[in-house]
């Protein structure tokens, strides 16, 4: 089995066909090393990530629970100003009856 050149079918498959079959898998191998890594690079760099958002959330509520008004206190002071309003209506109301 030679043909014009003088190369054998194992011939071929030994000089051509396995190193690039070796070549293909090694290139193939490399590719998900090299995957594998940058995606545990990833998920390392996510996870810091997300326990800083964490962090800065949980000093956002902790803001928000000691530097804003309850709704109790707030209700209390509309209250007091919906009565203070309601007298000054009724004064106003007052003077310009003749």
């Amino acid at each position: 089995m030679t043909d014009g050149s003088g190369f054998t079918l194992v011939g071929w498959i030994t000089a051509f066909e396995l190193p690039a079959l070796a070549g293909l898998f090694w290139l193939a191998w490399r590719i998900k090393r090299d995957g594998e890594a940058a995606l545990g690079r990833l998920a390392a760099r996510l996870d810091r990530e997300l326990d800083r958002l964490r962090e800065a959330l949980a000093q956002h509520k902790l803001d928000v629970a000691t530097g804003y008004a309850s709704l109790a206190a707030l209700q209390s002071v509309e209250e007091r100003l919906t009565a203070h309003l309601l007298r000054i209506e009724a004064k106003l109301d007052a003077r310009g009856q003749p």
